[in-house]
């Protein structure tokens, strides 16, 4: 009862401000429809509205119903470091909310169409701001469907016709993507079943042949070097590249953010992206196609959504993420690796990961704790910021290391000299509510949580999730993602043909799977407090749990049903798995209406 009053009372609604403003944008000439730049004119209509307004007013900006176009031509240029995206700079931003307090931005079913390589929507530093009734999406996506004509696999060539909205050219006999102010080679690719629209069986990641191409007629083009025998004609193919520059949505530092049936249709990077943020709130909120007859397979480039180093509560019900090329959620915060201890309270610490760095890690009183990386054990005695300060070079130099004095002395083994040391946040990890959404076709897992808070993951359908559905994870020696789960419900969902491809940590339908290089001499456990009860499995496999380095693990009340869709193909042929796990509890579960024990060989 007490995490369902957090979820719906965080934020401060906006009829209890003293004063509301309502700004119709066709009053200032922005109106739907026009095939017009909107980008200029809004960035000046916000300002305005901003120096009209005091921190004790509520303002609500109102679209009209209607298609409205975002060009780069007189856009916003700034330089955000976004996590787990590439840290490319300037960004070319459509609209910027930027320090606003107590906001609305309604489209009343607005359609947001952006061109080129732009960030949609960015919330910087801003509180209590609501974002509804609207849809983001790009003219022509990075992402390059396809659709194959002909295979001949003893010849290595395929025939294949690229969508309708696809720009391209040849040159060098190599295909180009083309749209406003970019072109790009896929690299990869990922295909889909014509039709239903799932990912095909067994397949993963696959190599595109964009290079020896050659055009028969326009739009139709036959790759002289691309063999592979499951891409039978008519199977629809998203090519693409690893980039990702822009999410469709970027929140930084803010507090009290929530969503409103705010769909993405396409990003070139994540749908939504939040960092250092406290309270965010997603109701219908989805990362999905244009409904049952749009002819894209696809959405985002990566993470439907993703929150790095939040705290308060992350909430997502009722939501849609499909077509994605990654999950649907991952909630974590980042390591720093300790690099020099300097004296007994005060340490180097500095980020790692490629695609995160440059933005804030911890502030004064915010409580820390200390990881054995090989080992992933935890030391006993937690500590806090006395100060923190960034390590440059130079003035204008992205963030990537910290000089942090700590309160208390140090535990003389928490030194680089002897072991590998990561460094944690707790102050700002979550607790989550994900509960009501389907989560389907798309790339990697269906969902990721890594945090020591209360997790609550309910009533959703994870349907044909290519990878697991559910991942519990933890790295200190790669990615970099925070940190072990300590309270975890997961119950009354549905699993539908969950697993069938190979991805990293996707060793059941339920993956605990920290990430340990030295598990044979771990002392302690990673994860504990997990309880899995009441969900339902629709299975073509054996995997259902696997777990890594478990104090405390619940799995009982499930039903398995089995089914004939797909032949069984993974190399983990028990329905569970544990590895170093201890407190397990697994009673009562069903597999094809029978009462089994699970852990029978």
């Amino acid at each position: 009862m007490l995490l369902v009053l957090i979820t719906f009372t965080f934020i401060i609604p906006l009829a209890a401000q003293t004063h509301v403003k309502v700004y119709k944008l066709s009053a200032y000439g922005i109106r739907p429809n026009t095939g017009k730049n909107i980008t200029p004119l809004l960035g000046k209509v916000l300002e305005e509205i901003k120096s009209k307004t005091t921190d004790q007013e509520a303002v609500v900006i109102q679209f009209q119903k209607g298609k409205y176009d975002f060009h780069a031509a007189g856009a916003l240029k700034r330089e955000y470091y976004i996590s787990n995206h590439d840290q490319v700079n300037p960004k070319t931003v459509g609209i910027e909310i930027d320090k606003f307090k107590n906001i609305t931005l309604d489209g009343n079913g607005a359609e947001l169409m952006f061109y080129g390589r732009m960030l949609p929507l960015a919330l910087i530093e801003s509180s209590n701001v609501k974002i509804k009734n609207l849809s983001i999406d790009f003219e022509k996506p990075q992402i390059t469907q396809i659709k194959v004509v002909e295979n001949d696999p003893v010849a290595g060539t395929i025939i294949f016709e690229t969508a309708p909205w696809v720009t391209y050219k040849i040159k060098d006999s190599t295909f180009y993507n083309l749209g406003e102010d970019w072109e790009m080679n896929p690299t990869s690719g990922i295909a889909f079943e014509n039709g239903t629209k799932h990912i095909i069986y067994d397949s993963g990641d696959i190599r595109v042949g964009t290079k020896g191409v050659s055009e028969l007629s326009p739009g139709r083009l036959k790759a002289h070097h691309w063999k592979n025998k499951k891409l039978i004609p008519g199977t629809v193919i998203a090519m693409r590249s690893w980039n990702r520059p822009n999410p469709g949505i970027f929140v930084h530092k803010g507090k009290d953010i929530r969503f409103e049936n705010v769909k993405v249709h396409y990003a070139e990077g994540m749908g939504l992206l939040a960092q250092l943020t406290e309270n965010i709130y997603m109701d219908g909120f989805g990362v999905c196609l244009r409904g049952k007859n749009d002819p894209r397979y696809f959405t985002t480039q990566a993470d439907a959504t993703h929150f790095s180093g939040c705290k308060g509560t992350i909430v997502s019900k009722n939501g849609l993420y499909e077509g994605m090329m990654d999950d649907a959620i991952n909630i974590h915060g980042t390591y720093l690796k300790m690099i020099k201890r300097l004296d007994d309270r005060t340490v180097v610490g500095r980020y790692m990961e490629g695609q995160s760095y440059g933005f804030d890690w911890g502030n004064l009183k915010d409580t820390v704790q200390f990881i054995q990386s090989k080992t992933m054990d935890l030391w006993d005695t937690k500590n806090t910021i006395a100060a923190i300060t960034p390590i440059k070079s130079n003035p204008g130099d992205p963030i990537k290391e910290f000089k942090i004095e700590f309160t208390n002395v140090l535990d003389k083994e928490i030194d680089p000299s002897k072991t590998d040391v990561g460094i944690e946040n707790l102050s700002w990890t979550p607790t989550v509510v994900f509960t009501g959404n389907t989560i389907r076709n798309n790339r990697a897992r269906g969902a990721l949580f890594s945090t020591p808070k209360p997790t609550l993951v309910a009533d959703n359908l994870f349907d044909h999730t290519s990878g697991s559905a559910i991942v519990l994870c933890g790295d200190s020696n790669g990615w970099y993602e925070t940190g072990s789960c300590r309270d975890v419900t997961i119950r009354n969902n549905t699993f539908i043909n969950a697993l069938t491809s190979m991805y990293q940590f996707t060793n059941a339908v339920i993956s605990i799977y920290p990430e340990i290089p030295d598990l044979k001499n771990q002392k302690k456990y990673f994860h504990s407090g997990i309880k899995i009860e009441n969900n339902k499995f629709d299975t073509f496999d054996q995997p259902i749990l696997y777990a890594k380095s478990v104090d405390g693990i619940v799995f009982k009340n499930n039903n398995i049903t089995t089914n004939t869709a797909y032949p069984a193909f993974h190399s983990n042929k028990k329905r569970v798995l544990f590895e170093r796990v201890i407190a397990a509890d697994l009673s009562n579960n069903k597999v094809n209406g029978k009462v089994t024990d699970l852990l029978a060989k």
